[in-house]
């Protein structure tokens, strides 16, 4: 018995030894022949150096194909990483060199050389994104003197080189600079090359904002990849791969470059007139779009910046400059991410919800110097009392009160301070449809929603803040516990969600917590101008290839349509026609020979200034034209500007005297930007060297 049961354990072993030899052979097989490939190129991938040569970038142009971004030849001084570093003192004797005819501080040369896996997390501000064995550009703005000096003197620049490199570059052909519209390009940062999804390569140029971000797959290309192979030395000791760049694709736009540039020049004329007159004017925009397609037109932000810089290096001053409060922060596009109280603008869109409310719009109301709403005194703008005026002039010569009473009792119909279950909120959904606190879509990325202070907002609101507002008797110092004051944060403590009459007739007039950007106005204004269609706004006109062809064409989009009937419409354009002949634009707009329509707005303002100076009103002026067959939307604003008339007004009119070219009380078709059948919609040849050599002719 014992010896058989020896003999078994023995054949139990035996076939547990063949069996892990049958695997270890088998995962041996796997490995060696049948899945070699992959191994190999794994191993190889740990000695092999992609060195990449970026595409180059396809053009962006306005929409008769004047380019407004496009690469140019730029004389570029690289260092050779794999020369200097065999080099005794490891190049330091040759990039000092290059630091005093360059002009460029040792330190930056030397950050600009390193690669960036050499240098700690937290020390890598432009660093090589790249290898040591492709020419590394430490400027691309070298002068032929530079450059010369460098050829002639190889010895004692050894390791250093003069070539042509692709630079991104504004020509900026009409005198415009629609930064915040086109955006800027950068190197690929460390989490782009991480993202597997977005397929980078080192040492390429991306898109970091605007158009040159969200069409960014379309204009990048495919760079051109050559992988070598190096031994533990980082010797190169063959080319295993090598592929040739692939430029990328034209974006044209519906900016037209001419009207770009008269917009930007308006709008800063605007802020200087403004601060002329006194007033802080610390930023401002303006858009024009095309109201039968939503097509973006022109759009201007200011404070703005030189996109240029991008390629030259930021300084580290310039990098703080751009989002500094004391300069303006130039980086913010006003046009789409600054919000502002749309002030009197917004009666147009009242308008509609008060004759959805039942009250007739050809009546006439009394329009007094104040109004009592409970405890508190409402006064007509500058306290006037124009007595009893139908609602056409209440809108030309801008009445505040009439907005208060009608809001004030529609609050009442509603219940009040305890609303009814059947809530009617005429303004307030009225707004909703019209796209307030709603993004419009544009294609530009980081747009604003702005803010509907409706119902559903003061009670999140309140949730957010309830212990900030009761926790008021700790926080606030003794003499600030006034019994006013007292009162307010009790009342926001206890019931702050609840929609006061105060909310109410704020929001009539475009004031109290409703945030409107520059674009969302110019997008309901041209939706009153064109019938009622909200069209999604689109700087995008096509995609087309160096070749010429049309990858994809981009039409117009409808985001809906805004909640007025015909009549609604019909005596919106009336009124809107007389704010231009006989109310607060009238003495702007006196024997201008094209029929505006539009409507002025100052918007109050709560807060302080840094210096501690009282913030100035918000000037507005949103408009459409010709009056009789509307063809464009133009609105501007700018911050703690002053009055609408006076400044945003005036900035307008300059914008549609250049649109129509305006001389004097004539129009002159041949100074018109446009034809009288409006913007053309036909997809242009694009040929940027050529544009580039006939405007220089000029």
């Amino acid at each position: 018995m014992s010896s058989q049961r020896s003999r078994l354990n023995l054949v139990i072993v035996q076939t547990l030894v063949i069996s892990l030899m049958l695997a270890l052979l088998g995962r041996l097989f796997y490995l060696q022949v049948a899945n070699s490939s992959v191994y190999q190129s794994a191993a190889l991938s740990i000695q092999s150096r992609d060195i990449v040569t970026p595409a180059l970038r396809g053009a962006i142009t306005d929409s008769a194909g004047l380019p407004l971004a496009m690469d140019r030849p730029g004389l570029a001084i690289t260092v050779d990483r794999s020369a200097i570093d065999k080099q005794p003192d490891k190049g330091v004797a040759v990039l000092t060199r290059v630091s005093n005819l360059l002009k460029i501080p040792y330190i930056d040369l030397w950050q600009g050389t390193r690669l960036c896996g050499e240098l700690p997390i937290g020390s890598r501000s432009g660093c090589w994104n790249g290898t040591r064995f492709q020419a590394i550009p430490v400027t691309k703005q070298a002068t032929q003197a530079q450059a010369l000096v460098i050829l002639e003197n190889s010895d004692v620049y050894a390791g250093i080189n003069a070539e042509t490199l692709p630079v991104r570059s504004y020509p900026s052909l009409e005198g415009e600079l629609p930064v915040h519209v086109l955006g800027y390009v950068g190197g690929v940062s460390e989490n782009d090359l991480n993202d597997p999804t977005k397929g980078f390569y080192r040492n390429e140029n991306v898109g970091k904002s605007g158009l040159e971000l969200l069409y960014d797959k379309y204009l990048r290309g495919t760079p051109g990849i050559k992988t070598v192979i190096v031994d533990r030395k980082e010797s190169v000791t063959q080319t295993s791969e090598n592929s040739k760049p692939i430029a990328g694709d034209n974006l044209v736009t519906n900016l037209n470059a001419a009207l770009q540039a008269a917009t930007e020049k308006a709008l800063n004329k605007a802020v200087r007139s403004s601060r002329s007159m006194g007033y802080k004017a610390d930023s401002g925009a303006a858009i024009v779009l095309n109201v039968k397609t939503g097509a973006v037109l022109a759009m201007a932000s200011w404070p703005t910046y030189d996109p240029n810089m991008f390629q030259k290096g930021l300084t580290v001053q310039q990098a703080k400059d751009l989002f500094s409060e004391a300069t303006g922060v130039p980086a913010l596009s006003r046009a789409i991410q600054g919000t502002y109280a749309p002030a009197s603008t917004f009666k147009a869109l009242s308008i509609v919800a008060a004759s959805k409310a039942g009250y007739s719009l050809n009546a006439s109301y009394n329009c007094p110097s104040t109004v009592q709403i409970g405890n508190r005194e409402f006064k007509n703008f500058e306290a006037k009392n124009e007595g009893k005026i139908n609602m056409e002039t209440a809108i030309a010569v801008s009445c505040d009160t009439i907005w208060y009473q009608i809001a004030y009792d529609n609050w009442v119909r509603d219940g009040g301070l305890s609303p009814k279950s059947n809530l009617k909120d005429y303004f307030f959904l009225n707004a909703k449809e019209f796209g307030v606190g709603k993004k419009t879509g544009i294609d530009l990325p980081d747009e604003a929603a702005g803010r509907l202070p409706d119902r559903n907002w003061k009670l999140n609101y309140w949730k957010a803040n309830k212990d900030f507002f009761c926790n008021y008797q700790k926080r606030a110092q003794k003499k600030d516990l006034t019994p006013y004051l007292i009162a307010i944060a009790h009342e926001n403590c206890v019931d702050g969600y609840v929609v006061r009459a105060g909310d109410a007739v704020n929001f009539s007039i475009g004031q109290g917590d409703t945030l409107v950007s520059p674009l969302q106005l110019a997008t309901m204004y041209a939706a009153i101008a064109n019938g009622g269609t909200l069209y999604k706004p689109e700087v995008a006109r096509a995609i087309v290839t160096p070749t010429g062809k049309v990858v994809k064409e981009f039409t117009p989009v409808v985001n809906g349509k805004i909640p007025a009937t015909s009549s609604d419409l019909e005596f919106l354009h009336r009124a809107l026609r007389s704010v231009a002949t006989r109310g607060t634009a009238a003495g702007l707009f006196a024997n201008f020979p094209v029929a505006i329509s539009g409507k002025t707005g100052t918007g109050q303002v709560l807060g302080r200034n840094a210096n501690g100076s009282a913030k100035d009103d918000t000037s507005w002026f949103a408009s459409f034209a010709p009056s009789d067959k509307p063809q464009y939307a133009v609105v501007m604003m700018v911050s703690q500007g002053g009055f609408g008339a006076s400044v945003s007004g005036v900035g307008v009119k300059d914008i549609y005297t250049a649109l129509f070219g305006v001389k004097g009380n004539t129009v002159d078709p041949a100074a018109a930007i446009f034809p009288a059948s409006g913007p053309v919609s036909t997809i242009p040849k694009i040929d940027t060297k050529s544009a580039v050599a006939k405007k220089a002719k000029k």
